[in-house]
């Protein structure tokens, strides 16, 4: 569980927007064209209805067991273990700052880590939603569900932005959550927290809605629900689920000064993330765009500098967000300006930065959406279509070791003495890929990829998969050769429809 000690708030912040599916309620709020995409409910065979068994708007006191008896068989425990595994680790030597030099280096064996986390069963053939942050880095995956059997996980993606993960266990006819509409939530609601709390097995809490489009800067795009459900070390990747059993959320972080609970806890919702597991199914990776803005909150907070203040004053209005920044060549490029602020997107309002991510994580690149601003002292209102972080509305497909085409390990200990070399990744093999087209051939040590020191091949697949994100979509690698022969190479990661 990802514990918050503090809020951090920032006068500045990039707009980086989700565009897509997001359930029922995504595209009554994309005003856009035709889109052939499967909805998440089809992407996952999962009902997007059902019958309430309560009525939450006038039953009081609220009962609560159907809710969690029609939850609880889809809430699992997940175990992530991270191998024990033999790491160099290099010890610096003072010569080493003023002469350079390689230092002293030995072997270090890690020991076996295990983490335990929650995760939700939102389909029969066996997709489960969990936190990026329990199973990150895991070597291997356990989850055992309600009944006792315990199974093998499988990823199938992550997205750290949104601290989401999607993993596979084999079978069917698995009981899947019914996924509900988290935008319907009211503040004041009824909701359940329910998942495996200090590795106790299954535990169901209930509180209020305290709150919701939280923003703690804790992920790059996030609009939490807060609830004073309980939630503890050991709830991340659970369901949050309302008076119904419906899946609303998924339990990620608590704010706490000791690690416990003390009040408050924070749950993704599921207008985000609908979306996100739908496109780490079909696509394995999230289908992101950019608003291509640099924006703040006009609330007149007493952290900005009086300069800031007296600039948003000066605009006429006091919320939503100004726009301090347009991106050359993104999505608003010569249509919104700086000092704009931005009311309203697709007719809902926008008060604050985790507002106006919460509802474009809703998208995806290629949609057309609505912004209203205040322009001039008056209302103006444009149409964007939203581009990914390439500058355009194409398919980001997943990016792995494979399309380099090359083989690689880490530099041995001899290798790297005769060569006086700290660190480095070796290409002990390359067929056909981008590494031959680049001109790369065995043997090539990497010290750098994009300005990155590389000490395991588990590094240049963290830069890789980075630098495929980014809107150039390069690799830039420096190296060596065995023989002394220096070497730079840029590997183009860009891949066609």
């Amino acid at each position: 569980m990802k514990t918050v000690t503090k809020f951090a708030i920032g006068t500045m912040a990039m707009v980086a927007v989700s565009a897509g599916v997001a359930g029922v309620t995504a595209y009554t709020v994309a005003q856009k064209a035709e889109n052939n995409e499967a909805s998440f409910y089809k992407t996952f065979d999962t009902p997007a209805l059902r019958t309430a068994a309560l009525d939450s708007s006038t039953m009081q006191p609220v009962d609560l067991t159907g809710a969690a008896e029609s939850s609880l068989n889809s809430v699992v425990h997940i175990m992530a273990v991270q191998r024990s595994k033999v790491q160099t680790v290099q010890t610096p030597d003072i010569f080493d700052f003023f002469f350079g030099g390689r230092g002293q280096q030995r072997q270090v064996q890690t020991p076996e880590q295990r983490g335990f986390g929650s995760g939700v069963i939102i389909s029969k053939d066996g997709y489960i939603v969990t936190n990026n942050h329990v199973i990150d880095g895991a070597d291997e995956i356990s989850v055992k569900l309600h009944d006792g059997r315990e199974m093998k996980g499988r990823v199938i993606g992550t997205d750290p932005t949104t601290d989401l993960a999607l993993v596979k266990i084999e079978g069917d006819d698995f009981p899947a959550i019914v996924v509900g509409n988290s935008d319907a939530l009211k503040v004041g609601e009824w909701v359940l927290a329910v998942g495996n709390p200090f590795n106790l097995g299954s535990t169901v809490t209930a509180g209020v809605v305290s709150a919701k489009s939280r923003g703690l800067r804790a992920n790059q795009v996030e609009s939490f629900i807060q609830t004073d459900a309980a939630i503890n070390q050991g709830n991340s990747g659970g369901a949050l689920v309302n008076v119904r059993g419906e899946l609303v959320g998924i339990n990620s972080m608590l704010y706490s000064p000791t690690g416990a609970y003390s009040g408050y806890g924070f749950a993704i919702p599921t207008s985000i993330m609908t979306k996100v597991v739908s496109d780490l199914k079909q696509y394995g990776t999230v289908q992101r765009a950019l608003l291509g803005i640099a924006g703040r909150d006009m609330m007149g907070d007493e952290v900005y500098p009086d300069e800031i203040r007296k600039e948003q004053k000066d605009l006429g209005v006091t919320e939503g967000v100004q726009v301090v920044e347009v991106t050359e060549g993104g999505s608003s490029e010569g249509i919104l300006q700086k000092n704009d602020v931005i009311l309203k997107v697709n007719g809902t309002k926008v008060k604050t930065m985790t507002d106006l991510q919460g509802l474009l994580a809703q998208l995806r690149p290629g949609d057309k959406v609505k912004v209203t601003v205040w322009r001039d002292k008056k209302e103006k209102e444009f149409t964007i279509t939203l581009k990914n972080a390439q500058g355009n509305t194409r398919i980001v497909k997943k990016a792995d070791m494979e399309i380099l085409g090359a083989a690689f390990r880490a530099v041995p200990d001899e290798l790297k003495r005769q060569l006086n070399l700290g660190y480095g990744v070796q290409v002990t093999g390359v067929s056909d890929g981008r590494m031959a087209d680049s001109g790369i051939r065995k043997g090539f040590i990497i010290l750098k990829a994009n300005g990155k020191q590389l000490r395991t091949v588990e590094d240049l697949e963290d830069v890789m998969k980075a630098a495929s994100q980014s809107p150039d979509q390069v690799l830039f690698m420096t190296g060596v050769y065995p023989s002394g022969k220096r070497a730079n190479y840029a590997v183009d990661l860009s891949q066609a429809e």
